[in-house]
């Protein structure tokens, strides 16, 4: 237990430092979370924090379990039913250009089929956190293009979870395309299950989760959402999807705007587990074989990114100076691409995709909040004139709703 301790101790304190650094240049943390563990892992020379990555699985999974809970409290049933069709379609039009490109430059790639569906969702979907944190600190909530980037994050959050119920079939090695359908079905019917309850069941779930005492509600929700998690795993599904569904139940409660707050410190402190360890996995050597593919990627990711935020911009009567910020807003990778990587590497998938994904996010980790804040000029660039009036950055505080 003492190793254990340490172990934890060590990645949260080495997360920190990181961590510390990234804010103050200005750039999200899941990046230099993940560094960490390169930098104090085992494949790296000087400090070793921690021999064995293992050590802290069960904290790690912790830490996914509460990404995609927090993930799925954000996301809205009525959102998505009320966004209007036109909202729909641009976010369906983002998902299926994005991931259709990545797949096609998955199998660019030649490194496996099971391998380029990996990619095409590393590539393909934005980080939510860092998508929404970009709009807050550009102060571009009010923006007229700003309900469409959210709203496609919302079809996005809904896509990861049929994502993943697509790849565990896949990355659970099924032999024959029978089982595959059979395992895909197993996942489907567990979110149909949950999406049931979550419609009908909320009143119920409410009942259970809501007390005036903070420290009580905590308990039970992080209880609920790791328990159905783990159930999830036993029926053969992930545990992501298991605790993404949580969340989206959650959604509907009264309580549902208590949870979302008092579940972000624990969401924070496991998830940076997260990306510690999945760093722990990377050998820095291997980063050298990926940069040509990364590099490619990168430029794939900005112009599919750019052709997307056009269609939609024009699906919702915009102009190109709205598609472009929206295009640009929309670069950040995170949480979702590392996921995929983490089950590619626990799948035993070519050992490049690790490496890939890692150096992929710290990229556009960079380069997305560079371009995305100067994506008014850049917008300026295709179109004659200045900024339209309905483009120009406002002051408004930021929407309470928005974390």
């Amino acid at each position: 237990m003492p190793n254990e301790l340490v172990a934890l101790g060590g990645a949260f304190l080495a997360a920190g430092f990181f961590g510390r650094l990234g804010r103050r240049v200005g750039l999200p943390t899941i990046p230099f979370f993940m560094m960490a563990g390169i930098i104090t892992g085992p494949h790296t020379p000087g400090l070793v924090l921690i021999e064995e990555p293992g050590a802290l699985g069960v904290f790690a999974t912790v830490g996914l379990v509460m990404l995609l809970f927090h993930l799925g409290l954000e996301f809205s049933l009525h959102d998505l039913v009320g966004g209007g069709r036109k909202l729909l379609a641009a976010g369906g039009f983002h998902v299926l250009l994005r991931v259709g490109g990545g797949l096609a430059f998955g199998f660019w790639l030649g490194w496996g089929s099971s391998e380029a569906l990996v990619i095409a969702g590393a590539v393909g979907i934005s980080s939510s956190a860092i998508v929404t944190k970009l709009v807050i600190e550009l102060r571009r909530l009010a923006n007229p293009e700003t309900r469409m980037i959210l709203g496609i994050i919302v079809v996005e959050d809904i896509f990861v979870a049929l994502y993943i119920a697509l790849l565990q079939p896949v990355l659970g090695g099924a032999d024959s395309p029978v089982d595959v359908f059979l395992q895909f079905g197993r996942a489907v019917g567990f979110l149909v299950v949950l999406f049931v309850v979550a419609r009908w069941g909320a009143r119920f779930v409410s009942r259970m989760v809501d007390t005036a005492d903070d420290e009580l509600m905590t308990v039970v929700f992080a209880g609920l959402a790791i328990f159905i998690a783990g159930i999830g795993e036993e029926v053969g599904v992930s545990a992501a999807i298991g605790a993404f569904m949580v969340g989206l139940i959650l959604a509907e409660t009264t309580a549902a705007g208590r949870i979302e707050r008092l579940v972000l410190p624990l969401r924070d402190a496991f998830a940076a587990v997260f990306f510690f360890t999945f760093g722990l996995t990377i050998e820095p050597g291997d980063i050298g074989d990926v940069i040509a593919p990364v590099s490619v990627a990168v430029v794939v990711t900005v112009v599919l990114n750019l052709i997307a935020g056009h269609v939609g911009a024009r699906m919702q009567g915009f102009g190109r100076r709205e598609g472009v910020n929206a295009g640009l807003t929309l670069l950040g990778r995170g949480e979702f691409s590392l996921i995929l990587g983490s089950f590619a590497l626990a799948a035993g998938l070519d050992r490049r995709i690790g490496p890939f994904v890692a150096l992929y996010v710290l990229v556009l980790a960079i380069l997305g909040p560079i371009l995305a804040s100067r994506s008014e000029s850049l917008a300026a660039l295709v179109t004659r004139g200045g900024p339209s009036e309905g483009t120009r950055t406002t002051l408004r505080p930021p929407e309470p709703k928005v974390e």
